[in-house]
């Protein structure tokens, strides 16, 4: 599964979001499903996902879908594709 597919994944399956939804518009709280709980839920699936251990400063700046691509781009994961 290409990187950027997976990365949608583990938004729509940590946030519970209906299938369909357009992810990479999501903000943090911008849903209610993504409240801070959540949140953690969701970093925890990227770092056992792409194998990766997120900073917390990074944790704490992950506000969006976009925000999240350019965090993990920082961690080498390659999200062109």
């Amino acid at each position: 599964m290409p990187n950027l597919e997976m990365l949608r994944n583990c938004f729509v399956e940590s946030l519970d979001l209906p299938e369909g939804v357009d992810v990479e518009t999501l903000v943090y709280r911008g849903v209610q499903q993504w409240d801070s709980l959540s949140h953690m839920h969701l970093i925890s699936e990227l770092e056992r996902r792409f194998d990766i251990m997120v900073d917390t400063e990074d944790v704490l700046d992950m506000s969006s879908f976009e925000k999240a691509v350019e965090i993990l781009g920082k961690y080498g994961i390659d999200l062109s594709n």
